[in-house]
């Protein structure tokens, strides 16, 4: 009895020496893939040179002076070119019809310029708008004005993929869209802090939606949602992809004052939230340490930034992604008389000119008179939805 004891003790304890022989052989190989990667933290407080410690303006910044904004659809800040040379130029077109570059390079663009759908793009890389997440961002007073007349537009054609972010609770409207109106619980004060707050809400939805790729507009944009699929099917979600339009034509330069010798300055673009912007899940899910359940409005409130600026924040300065610059998102800062014609029907967003230049406007065919659609978005949708009930019979595109 006794020897058979120490005969199995013996055979343990062999099976254990050779275990822990075959667990030390398998342990380098399942290192690598368990390494995280580590990206950048956040930066200490940063504060905007065009403000003071009260926050308040120490000149008319460039978030709202027209005369500091690109006026026209050409101005394409070329700071990443040679970055997205591969993936533009496909896209070069001033006629409708496709011009390969030879020497593969971006020659300067002429006035007409625009970009738009490459026939190459395979079917497979098609995106199908469900698996698009638009939010809208309004505020109460707007409900019966521009939310109207976008449900009556571009909102028809997605009511499954767009919701709207507000700040108070509308019976009607809920009514109308049911879950897809979100109440934000944030102020109605147009303020920095308010912009902030539904942003952060915007996010957090868009986390939960699973879909592939999220897109922020205003409530006066028409989403031109043929377009903003021809445009996305370009890229991979699962990419680290933000793509809109700077309403500057440099990028923000914020200052660390927390540096012993407080010269350290961080740059970043940001696409403006005017024209809309768009943001591949594959990104937004590393915007998450500083963006997701109430950390955006953190990092917002450390750098003393709107909304749209944080966002390029994050992803220019923390997580070192460029921003792809593109004319085809559109705000009302922009002189949108010179979007004339078929050029029109190609672009992602559409904008209008506020109660101080009702002009500001695109030029298109007299589908309706300026009286009848004062933000020519009506005419615009009926060009591109002529089956549109309410569209006259007759459109000639």
């Amino acid at each position: 009895m006794s020897f058979s004891c120490i005969r199995l003790s013996k055979i343990c304890f062999l099976l254990s020496v050779i275990t822990c022989t075959l667990l030390l052989l398998l342990i380098p190989k399942f290192q690598s893939s368990w390494r995280f990667k580590i990206y950048p933290r956040p930066h200490p407080s940063l504060v905007f040179n065009t403000f003071n410690k009260n926050d308040t303006p120490l000149q008319q910044v460039e978030f709202n002076s027209p005369n500091l904004l690109d006026a026209g659809i050409d101005n394409i800040v070329p700071l990443t070119k040679e970055n997205l040379l591969e993936k533009w130029n496909h896209y070069v077109t001033d006629t409708g019809k496709f011009h390969p570059k030879p020497n593969g390079k971006i020659n300067e663009r002429p006035h007409n310029v625009i970009y738009t759908e490459s026939a190459e793009i395979s079917a497979k890389k098609k995106l199908e708008l469900k698996d698009v997440f638009i939010a809208v961002k309004t505020t109460r007073k707007y409900h019966k004005t521009r939310l109207n007349l976008l449900f009556q537009t571009w909102i028809s054609q997605a009511k499954g993929q767009t919701f709207v972010f507000t700040d108070g609770e509308d019976r009607e409207l809920h009514l109308r869209a049911g879950d897809h109106i979100i109440n934000t619980n944030c102020s109605a004060v147009h303020t920095r802090q308010a912009l902030c707050c539904k942003m952060s809400v915007e996010y957090d939805k868009f986390l939960e939606s699973g879909q592939k790729w999220f897109c922020h507009v205003d409530d006066d944009n028409y989403v031109n949602l043929k377009s903003l699929l021809s445009l996305l099917s370009a890229f991979s979600h699962s990419q680290d992809i933000y793509i809109g339009r700077p309403s500057l034509d440099h990028p923000i330069e914020a200052a660390d004052h927390l540096r012993n010798d407080g010269s350290t300055t961080t740059k970043f673009w940001f696409a403006t939230g005017g024209a809309g912007f768009c943001i591949s899940r594959g990104l937004a899910l590393k915007m998450s340490p500083w963006a997701s359940l109430g950390s955006f409005i953190s990092t917002a409130e450390r750098i003393r930034l709107p909304d749209d600026c944080t966002v390029g924040y994050i992803i220019e300065g923390l997580l070192e992604v460029k921003l792809l610059h593109s004319p085809l998102f559109h705000s009302h800062l922009e002189n949108l008389q010179r979007l004339r014609g078929r050029a029109v029907l190609r672009q992602v967003t559409l904008s209008y000119g506020g109660p101080e230049n009702k002009r500001n406007v695109v030029s298109v065919g007299e589908v309706f008179s300026i009286q009848q659609d004062p933000t020519r978005f009506k005419s615009v949708h009926c060009l591109l939805y002529p089956e549109t009930l309410w569209c006259p019979t007759v459109i000639v595109k």
